[in-house]
């Protein structure tokens, strides 16, 4: 009897089990993010990805990789296919051999997209990662469901001016051999510039976990320098992108930035170089606006895409 009942136990706890794993298994699948990379035009581009259904093509901005977009990414793929890179040259994706610009990253990423099958998607760009969003869409208007642009601003649209040549804005044009030399070890005092100067809050900027993460990984060997590239191309993105606005896009366009930062301007500029834009600016809030506004930046996006 004894030797029965330690068999019905252990059968019991064998099913238990399986029942487990099973239950494990059935969890939906957009609770899981894969890291994934693909060779698109000789750059291997590392980016996450998780989700079903319309793809949403999420890229992130200067100081961040695409590590910005996890908290976000489980919400979207309840309904979206979500695809995270991390631009050329920055994050796991390796730095061309050629130049590295805005409109070059967009096609990228476009041959990235492809090379999953996707034919549309729904785009959404924070501080650079925006300009290389708005390439994107002016470059593949009719594979552009939708545009979010997040708090920066587009050079060479009226209004980028003043923004670029603010005597206080110093670091858009800090770059080369000798910037390079005076960041390097020095990387965490550098970004600390960014995320505690333009957040409303330095408290309520970017995570300490997060913070670590970005450090790391600009200060691997030629990173600095292939991130401060994006910067370097905007006298020549400013004549691109002046041609490119000539013709409005039509696709629904969202502009969400802080009231503190460019909420304001680029709202402005997007009215001027698309025909169907909701403005969103957050109160109080600065340039890191999924980081210091999470609730009220991903309900923006969710609503809009």
């Amino acid at each position: 009897m004894d030797r029965m009942s330690r068999f019905d136990i252990a059968l019991f706890g064998l099913f238990f089990l399986i029942a487990f794993s099973a239950s494990i298994d059935a969890q939906p699948s957009y609770n899981k993010i894969d890291s994934r990379t693909a060779k698109i035009d000789n750059v291997e581009l590392h980016y996450l990805t998780a989700g079903h259904g319309p793809a949403v093509i999420l890229l992130h901005g200067y100081a961040e990789t695409s590590r910005m977009w996890r908290p976000i990414i489980p919400l979207l793929a309840e309904k979206f296919t979500v695809i995270a890179p991390d631009l050329p040259g920055i994050g796991d994706s390796s730095i061309p051999a050629d130049k590295i610009d805005m409109l070059s990253a967009a096609n990228r990423i476009h041959g990235l997209v492809r090379s999953l099958g996707i034919e549309k998607g729904r785009v959404v760009g924070h501080d650079i990662g925006l300009m290389v969003a708005y390439a994107y869409a002016t470059q593949f208007p009719i594979e552009t469901e939708k545009l979010a642009l997040m708090d920066a601003f587009l050079p060479g649209v009226p209004g980028w001016e003043g923004i670029y040549n603010a005597p206080n804005v110093w670091h858009f044009r800090f770059n080369g051999e000798y910037p390079e030399k005076l960041v390097q070890g020095r990387e965490r005092i550098y970004f600390e510039y960014f995320w505690n100067v333009f957040a409303a809050d330095k408290t309520h900027s970017i995570p300490e976990a997060d913070r670590k993460a970005y450090t790391e990984a600009y200060s691997k060997p030629g990173r600095m320098r292939a991130a401060w590239a994006y910067f370097a191309s905007w006298p020549q993105l400013a004549i691109d992108f002046s041609r490119l606005s000539q013709t409005k896009l039509t696709m629904p366009v969202l502009s969400i930035g802080g009231e503190k930062s460019l909420g304001n301007e680029l709202g402005a500029q997007m009215k001027l170089v698309a025909t169907d834009v909701t403005v969103v600016v957050l109160p109080n809030t600065g340039h890191w606006i999924l980081e210091e506004r999470p609730k009220e930046t991903t309900d923006a996006l969710v609503k809009f895409l």
